[in-house]
């Protein structure tokens, strides 16, 4: 099985300096990031407010989302890369979680990049990424029904985090969640009408020009996030 391993990284912003420091980077961190040894695949994200997907920006908030052919390699990224010493030193609070790729379908710009690392452990957290690049046609038709299909992310109590995130506002979109363990994820994709009502639409109407669904198991965690850590080890 492939020793590859995926890491996503959440960078929180408090004063206009770093906030704008932050939006910079989504730019200027591409000079460093694009020759990162061992670094199969990377995406710098930044995120809109609330839960799920939201064309809102939130200032506060941007993410790095990086593949790696062994952990080894992500180690050595994160404790000694001048870049990641850079964002550390602007972040009020840096969190990034070491995760094996469960299952992945689907494409991010033209191909999937994440290769089949770890059989489930339904007991243990579980982690779920959902991109998708959206159609212009359909744009205000998907966008209308956003806040619907979000409505049972609220208050759920399987869900540890999640956050809408994006390479370009409005039109290439993505989630994060973290849950509890994999009854979690299945009790809100089965049990949701609110959710199985905007795949029937998705499938219906084609909304996507291109869309990618993967699972993780989470199993490091560095830093904490509002103060927390988010896994129970």
């Amino acid at each position: 099985m492939s020793q590859q391993i995926t890491t996503i990284s959440f960078f929180k912003y408090t004063t206009f300096k770093t906030k704008l420091w932050g939006f910079k980077m989504m730019q200027f961190a591409h000079k460093d990031l694009s020759k990162v040894e061992g670094q199969s695949f990377y995406r710098l994200l930044g995120s809109g407010k609330g839960l799920g997907f939201n064309p809102l920006p939130d200032w506060s908030t941007y993410c790095l989302l990086q593949v790696w052919d062994s952990e080894a390699a992500a180690n050595e990224f994160f404790s000694s890369s001048n870049i990641m010493q850079r964002y550390k030193n602007q972040s009020a609070e840096l969190l990034t979680l070491y995760m094996k790729n469960i299952s992945a379908g689907g494409t991010w710009v033209g191909k999937n990049p994440f290769e089949k690392a770890a059989d489930l452990d339904p007991a243990q957290p579980i982690a779920v990424i959902t991109r998708a690049t959206i159609k212009l046609n359909w744009l205000l038709r998907f966008w209308k029904y956003v806040p619907t299909s979000h409505e049972t992310l609220a208050g759920n109590e399987g869900l540890i985090y999640t956050k809408g995130v994006g390479e370009v506002p409005i039109v290439q979109m993505a989630t994060f969640s973290l849950w509890k363990d994999f009854e979690s994820v299945k009790k809100f994709a089965y049990s949701s009408t609110q959710h199985q009502e905007a795949i029937r639409r998705t499938r219906k109407n084609d909304w996507y020009k291109e869309e990618l669904f993967a699972r993780f198991q989470p199993y490091k965690s560095i830093g904490t996030w509002e103060g927390k850590q988010l896994l129970p080890f």
